[in-house]
Formats: structure tokens, sequence, C-alpha cells
């Protein structure tokens, strides 16, 4: 090998020692990737959720108020507008001092069931904290979240005042809210609705709160009715509403406020609100014609008091099964919950003798069971649902009637514990004078309207 050649080869080697040597110091050198940005909630979805939260809002006060006013006789209505108000602004407050808290965080041991109280006080919540949706990388603001809950809280116990009207001690009901809204919802709330919850890893559905709030509030109606015991005069002396026209309102704002109940349940504004949007429509409708018509046929008069009472049927029946179901699997709820209620509020009551005041418990009981069993039926993709993994029609309807029996037996026997409780530390039920008198006067020293 010559000089040239020699030198040639040389500097060769020397150049291609001179880029694996680049390219290694390049590897070694360069900056790390950056980490994935983190989700920022969308401007739409925030303001769609806070929407949503003021609607629900606007169910309680005034529409539950005004629907529960009309329905009770006139020396009590405000009574029982002061203790629903009582009611939601009480489970507001303990909603955020530490409510939220057992609701969607991890229990350890006890995760199953309740939370912990490790965001009690809202610790560790801000502006820039967010909360998932049930869409991966999609979030919105925890706060928002927070609201969007804290009405379902205070909505909730406000169910239950239809079966204990006129008769229960305002001081009772006040400590009893308390104590079910701890004992009670909270865990409820936590197993249907949080990802480590016993009901949520079963499977089983509840879009809205068919477990969480009609069927929880419902039993516990029906629990207090029994405890309290009947109305003095109840099935001797004519007890008819003193004002449909005010339940009228009252029905008209609860149906409004239940889109952001149901649509807004989505988290997020997308088709997923629009299907809960428009089953809300259909099922409504339906269960107001079901009603309407079963009763025209049994009893020979249509009532506009029927027909409300099938409005909120629907409404109901159709709140697990919202985002789930397609219109026409909610226009068959909104049927079946419609006669079927009609027959608990008429004869089932009725021939059992209990006195659940405004029928909670057929309304909201019954139409919670028939939605939450129907969910899953209707939310299969051949009857136009929009279908969850694995699905298969037997087993998620087991699923569905695990979840309702455990709300079922959480709420009654809890109601049970709670109301006897009370009973030893205020007394439950106002004397009979008070409540001949009126629990206006008795116990607020008001009335609603000056005779």
């Amino acid at each position: 090998m010559n000089f040239r050649t020699s030198l040639r080869a040389g500097l060769t080697g020397l150049a291609l020692a001179a880029l694996c040597a680049g390219a290694a110091f390049a590897q070694t050198a360069a900056p790390e990737a950056p980490a994935a940005a983190a989700a920022v909630p969308n401007k739409g979805d925030t303001a769609w959720m806070l929407v949503s939260s003021l609607l629900v809002l606007f169910m309680t006060l005034p529409g539950l108020a005004l629907f529960y006013g009309g329905l009770a006789r006139s020396k009590n209505m405000l009574s029982v507008m002061s203790q629903i108000t009582a009611t939601a602004i009480l489970m507001c407050l303990i909603w955020v001092i530490y409510g939220y808290s057992l609701s969607f965080t991890s229990g350890g041991s006890l995760t199953s069931f309740v939370g912990s109280f490790s965001k009690a006080f809202l610790a560790g919540v801000n502006n820039d904290s967010t909360s998932d949706t049930f869409t991966k990388g999609v979030v919105i603001p925890e706060y928002v979240f927070i609201c969007f809950q804290m009405t379902f809280a205070m909505i909730t116990p406000a169910l239950i005042i239809g079966g204990l009207v006129e008769r229960m001690k305002f001081s009772a009901l006040i400590l009893f809210v308390a104590l079910w809204g701890t004992f009670v919802y909270f865990p409820i709330a936590h197993m249907v609705w949080f990802s480590e919850g016993y009901l949520f890893t079963l499977g089983a559905l509840d879009f809205a709160g068919g477990t969480v709030v009609h069927i929880n509030a419902g039993i516990a109606a029906l629990v207090g009715a029994l405890v309290l015991g009947k109305r003095i005069g109840y099935g001797k002396e004519l007890m008819t509403p003193h004002s449909l026209t005010m339940t009228f309102i009252g029905t008209a704002v609860l149906w409004v406020g239940w889109f952001g109940f149901n649509a807004g349940s989505n988290l997020e504004a997308t088709g997923g609100a629009a299907l809960a949007m428009i089953n809300t429509f259909v099922a409504t409708a339906a269960a107001g014609l079901g009603w309407l018509f079963i009763e025209w046929i049994v009893k020979g008069k249509p009532s506009l008091l029927g027909m409300l009472s099938g409005i909120v049927a629907g409404l109901v029946a159709v709140t697990p099964a919202a985002g789930l179901v397609g219109p026409m699997g909610a226009i068959v709820l909104g049927v079946i919950a419609g006669i079927v209620c009609f027959f608990f509020c008429t004869t089932v009551k009725n021939a059992l003798g209990y006195d659940d005041s405004l029928d909670v418990f057929g309304v909201h009981g019954v139409g919670g069971i028939i939605g939450s069993i129907g969910t899953g039926i209707f939310v299969s993709p051949a009857l136009g649902g929009v279908g969850v993994a694995d699905y298969a029609m037997g087993a998620q309807v087991w699923k569905q009637f695990v979840a309702v029996v455990i709300a079922v037996l959480w709420s009654g026997i809890g109601s049970f514990i709670l109301y006897k409780i009370v009973d030893v530390i205020v007394g439950l039920r106002v004397t009979s004078d008070q409540e001949r008198e009126g629990l206006d006067i008795a116990e607020h020293g008001e009335r609603a309207y000056n005779m």
C-alpha cells in the first residue's frame, strides 16, 4: 500500500470515527422530549356544566318547593317551602365541608363503599384543578364538577320531604337530613359514581341518578311515612291539594331543570348530552300520556294532577337511562313508568294503607326502579341503545338488579335507624294540636297566605 492510499484510508477512518462520535454525542446531549401537556378544559363544556348546575338548582328552588307546596293543604304550604329551602342550604354547606370528599375520593380499605376526608373543606382544590369526564383526555374545572354534584346532594333529601309533610317537626327534619346525607347519600353516590365504588366496578349503569337520587329518596320517604304514622284524619277527611296551579308551575320548572339534571350528567357539550336531552323530552311525554289514559280508563276522567304526576314519573324513569338508551327505548320506559306508578300511587297505596303524603315512593321509588332495571334492557344496541363493553342483556339486567337491591337495603335500613335516632334526640312528630292547626303557624309563626 503506497503513502497516498494509506493517507486516504486513514482520513476515511477518522471521518467515520468523527461521525460516529458526533452521533453518540447528539444522542447523549439531546434534550428530553417534553412531557405531554396537561388537559385543558374546553370552554364550551365548562359553560354547559355551569348552566346545568343552575338548572338543577332551579329544580329545587323554586320547582320542587312549588310542586310539593301546591299538593299540601294551605295551612302547611309555608312549612313545605321552609323545609325544602332549609334542606337545600344545609346540604350545600355539608357538601363542600366533607360530602364531596366522602363521595369522590379514594377511601383506602373502604373505598368500595365510601371515600375519605382527603378533600374535606375542599383541600387541594383550586382554579387549575380538573375533573375527568367520560372521554379520555377531556376534563372540566373541578369547581364546576363540585357545584354540579352539589345540586344533586341538595335536591335528593329534599325529595324525601314529600312523604313526611304536615306532621314532622322542623328540628327533626334538619337533624335527619344532616345524618341521612352523611350516612346514606354520600356512600351511595360513591358506590355508584366513583371509579372505585362497588357498583361502578360491578358495571351497574346509572347515568344521572336512578339509584343515587330517586330510589334512595323514595325508600327513605316510605320508611319515614311508616315510622311517623298517618296524618290525623288520613282516610277519613278530604286532604286534597290546595293549589294545583302551584303544582303545575312546579312541574313545569322541574321539567326544564331536569335537562340540566340529565343532559348535564354527560359532563360534556356533545352528542351524548343531546341524546339525554331528547330522551328527557320523549320519555316524559310518554309517561304523562300513559298516566293520563290509564286514569281516564280506570276513573272515567283525565285529571291534571294525574298528568303532572305522570310527567314526573317519566322524568324519574329516564334519569338512569338518559344518555344510554335510544329515544324509542326512552318512550317505552316512559309509558311503563306512567302506568305502573299510577297503580302504586292509587291501588297499592290504598290497599296497604301507608300515608306517603305526596307519593314520593310511588313516583320516585317505583319510577327509579323501573328506570334502573330498564336501562339494562334498552342500553342494548339492538334496541337503539349506545351499548357497553361486552354487553349481554341478561348479565347487565342482573347488575342493575343488584344495584337496585343494594340501594333499597342501604337506604331502607339506614333511614330507619336514623329516624329512630332523631326520634330519641328531638322527637319526630309535632303534637296533635299543632298538626291540626297547621305547621305554618305552629312551627314557623307565619302563613303562606293572608286570610
